[in-house]
């Protein structure tokens, strides 16, 4: 097993040190001259920015002071998320290499033979005449042969314009950098805003006619951390308390660090309002941030954790299990604890962070299950890989008789940044088949 771990490792560093290495000879290697600044700088960066993201990744679990953490993260992180799209834009770019020398070299042609011609002689330092005397035909006379050298340039082989291949380098290489840059940068202003608010109906069955219109505003994936923090939390809360709703639940990985460090930031929960309370089911990354701790702190701030449980509210049952990564800890989903003695006529609503589970769900009759974990691929083409790992990465499906909906998340795990699947908060809005 250490010997496959360590493979992959070494694996997965040579292909990063690959891909660094083509990003510096794209955008710096061909772009700038040997021994300028700009070069300078540029390789100085290429080293750096790197360590800066490694840095990023390992100070958490290294135990680093969380000051610390919070100036790695910043750079670290988004240096990820540029050098994906970096590397995508030059890959596109290698197919307009060759097409823009094409064309500049067609524009060079046209202004060559539009130069005006001449009909004076030629230069004598271009061309070489001989004369010979003819051989004797037997009249007595001589005669003369002139032979003319063409030009050199006119039979050398042609070479590419220097100047020309740096003006096609830096053109690709510009285009793609505005590109790569542009697609972080507004991927990052998308997260920092704060999640939009989606709104979906969904019939259950067994819902009695008084819940009719019930409203379950779900939040999944916040990720307080270096970060994201207490002013992340606020726009949440503000985005929750706008839909007015019935019910929170709040769906797991709240959190990317202990209740030490990030206490305070999840404070702004306590400000919910909701009139049938607020509800919370441990993700992935509660495990890894102590999920103990973190259940009694949401306690403390008003939410009701659902730790393999269910409570009956407003006609309708609402279950909750602990996330998959919690049997590691003796502490996983319990699906018989939560479910396993309840009148399956009555409506049920199932909280569990991770979409994998529903096969559970449908074989203990769950009506509707709400999850997050993917973040719906957060950076595209993410979204190719979330599909191979989870049943639905986004939306909403049906699986027999049970109903899933997996939120894309409020926040974001590591860049801060989402292309392709914008942060969520979502109001399921339960109708009842009686009305």
């Amino acid at each position: 097993m250490i010997v496959v771990f360590v493979l992959v490792a070494a694996a997965v560093l040579a292909l990063l040190a690959g891909v660094h290495r083509y990003v510096w000879r794209r955008l710096i290697g061909d772009t700038t001259r040997k021994g300028s600044l700009a070069r300078r700088a540029g390789t100085v960066a290429a080293f750096a920015l790197p360590s800066l993201s490694v840095g990023a990744l390992v100070s958490s679990r290294a135990g680093v002071p969380f000051p610390v953490q919070q100036v790695l993260a910043w750079p670290g992180y988004l240096w990820l998320a540029a050098l994906l799209y970096l590397t995508l834009a030059l890959l596109v770019g290698e197919a307009a290499r060759p097409l823009l020398r094409l064309v500049l070299a067609r524009r060079a042609g046209a202004a060559g033979s539009a130069a005006p011609h001449t009909s004076e002689a030629p230069d004598p330092a271009a061309e070489r005449v001989t004369r010979s005397a003819a051989p004797d035909t037997g009249s007595g006379t001589g005669s003369t042969r002139t032979d003319v050298a063409p030009h050199p340039e006119a039979t050398a082989p042609a070479v590419a314009d220097p100047s020309r291949r740096l003006f096609v380098a830096r053109a690709v290489g510009g285009a793609a950098a505005v590109a790569g840059l542009g697609t972080v940068g507004y991927g990052t202003y998308g997260v920092l805003r704060g999640p939009r608010t989606k709104r979906i109906t969904i019939p259950l069955a067994g819902l009695p006619r008084s819940a009719h219109g019930f409203r379950i505003t779900m939040v999944s994936d916040i990720h307080l951390g270096p970060v994201l923090g207490r002013a992340h939390t606020r726009r949440v809360v503000d985005a929750i308390n706008a839909t007015s709703p019935d019910l929170v639940a709040v769906v797991g990985d709240l959190v990317d660090g202990s209740v030490a460090d990030l206490g305070s930031a999840a404070e702004p929960l306590a400000q919910i309002e909701a009139r049938h309370g607020s509800y919370f089911v441990t993700g992935n990354h509660e495990y890894f941030s102590g999920a103990a701790e973190w259940v009694d702190h949401v306690r403390e701030l008003g939410l009701h954790p659902l730790e393999n449980a269910r409570v009956e509210v407003a006609g309708f049952d609402l279950a909750g299990v602990n996330d998959v990564a919690g049997e590691s800890e003796g502490q996983g989903p319990d699906f018989a604890r939560a479910l396993g003695d309840r009148d399956r006529g009555r409506a049920s609503v199932l909280l569990a962070h991770q979409p994998v589970v529903i096969d559970d769900a449908v074989e203990y009759g769950v009506g509707l299950q709400l999850s997050g974990h993917t973040h719906g691929g957060q950076l595209w083409p993410g979204n190719l890989v979330a599909e191979l790992a989870n049943p639905t990465v986004a939306g909403y499906e049906r699986y027999g008789d049970t109903q899933l909906y997996v939120s894309r998340g409020a926040g974001a795990w590591g860049p801060p940044v989402r292309v392709g699947a914008p942060s969520d908060i979502t109001v399921v809005q339960l109708a009842s088949p009686q009305a």
